[in-house]
């Protein structure tokens, strides 16, 4: 019996790891398989596109011309019209769109899309393409909230658990040291050893009760069934329920699928609420910020040569807030897409921040609200009779 019980038990563990599990892999694997599906949708719609030159083109090209023409002297008077003509110049006129809208090129656009980040270094031309952007993002914008909301919820409980650790293992040193101390008086000796010496007894049953009073003989014959009933319903409460619920899936195994789908339920309806419950302070959020695009910060100049430091810090920055500036070209996308999963913890780190950060600022303003309400309250006169 010992040896048929380890394998079953075996397999119930990892049923319940897989269960466990399923939801966070099904949006990720979601997200993976959408982001795939527009890269190559966009690179077959862009990529394939017929290159029109407009009359503008020629015409930008005779102006640049004749300012080349003209002497070194007379540059500086067409310094504006120089300016002008940049500013007139469409970038997709020196673009080619096989070398832009491969199938790396469109991964990284679709990435850009569905979090929001919109860099504006590269978006499509045609009009199709344009359709396919507006329903794609329509699409792919709340699927990547809930990816980052399930995502939250993990990293909401890491956090919360790694900070109440991190506090009970203060409170021990801080105790260690009262009660372990050479100042420590004998006051503070007592009540550490009357703690330590705390036994907390669970609470006693019905027939234990009855058993410790002597005057249990002396019961009426008409509460006697009363107890009885009493007794028979805490022994049902009291029995584990895992072996009715064992029986009952061993005749039938369609209750066991309808449990494992109901757990299952159970965990989609889970998702954001850890995240509602975390309760950081904002200053370890930030720390957490800092040091994670310190890290990419670090890594990213080895592939992105223009970049240093500073630079690549600004850029992380203005990506996991999503502000996306486009000030900061990237000359390698095809290595930043393995930074994808970066991205998405490194999005989810900073909107806890920012939702930290509302919380307290609710705070704060309830406090102010109701310290200008206290102040316009006229304080009630007692006239004399």
């Amino acid at each position: 019996m010992a040896t048929t019980s380890q394998p079953l038990r075996g397999k119930t563990a990892c049923k319940k790891i897989f269960w466990a599990v399923f939801p966070h892999a099904c949006f990720i694997v979601s997200l993976v398989i959408y982001a795939f599906l527009g890269a190559l949708m966009f690179s077959h719609i862009e990529s394939t596109r017929k290159v029109t030159v407009k009359g503008e083109y020629f015409y930008l090209l005779r102006e640049y011309e004749q300012i080349l023409s003209c002497s070194i002297f007379h540059w500086s008077s067409r310094q504006s019209e120089i300016r002008d003509l940049f500013n007139t110049a469409d970038p997709v006129w020196f673009i080619n769109p096989r070398e832009r809208w491969n199938f790396f090129g469109s991964l990284f656009f679709c990435c850009t899309v569905f979090t929001t980040v919109g860099y504006g270094n590269t978006y499509p031309v045609t009009r199709s393409g344009k359709y396919l952007c507006m329903l794609y993002a329509l699409f792919g914008i709340p699927l990547m909230f809930l990816v980052l909301t399930d995502m939250g919820d993990i990293l909401a409980t890491v956090l919360s658990k790694s900070y109440n650790e991190f506090r009970k293992l203060q409170s021990k040193i801080l105790a260690s040291k009262l009660c372990s101390g050479s100042t420590c008086s004998k006051r503070n000796e007592l009540k550490c050893r009357a703690q330590s010496n705390i036994v907390i007894n669970e609470p006693l049953t019905i027939m234990e009760v009855l058993r410790s009073h002597s005057g249990v003989k002396q019961i009426k014959y008409r509460n006697v069934e009363l107890f009885e009933m009493l007794i028979a319903r805490e022994n049902e409460n009291t029995q584990p329920a895992r072996n009715k619920s064992m029986e009952r899936w061993s005749s039938c195994p369609e209750l066991a699928r309808e449990k494992t789908v109901s757990k299952v339920i159970k965990n989609f309806d889970k998702i954001g609420k850890e995240l509602e419950k975390l309760d950081v302070p904002i200053v370890l959020m930030v720390l957490v910020i800092f040091v994670y695009i310190s890290c990419a910060a670090a890594i990213l100049p080895n592939w992105e040569k223009n970049m240093d430091f500073q630079e690549a810090f600004y850029f992380c920055f203005i990506t996991l807030t999503t502000i996306g500036f486009g000030d900061t070209k990237l000359e390698h996308p095809k290595f930043f897409l393995f930074f994808s999963l970066y991205i998405i913890i490194g999005m989810e780190i900073v909107f806890i921040a920012f939702k930290l950060g509302q919380d307290r600022l609710i705070v704060l303003y309830k406090k102010v609200i109701s310290f200008c309400a206290e102040k316009n309250i006229p304080s009630k006169k007692i006239y004399p009779k």
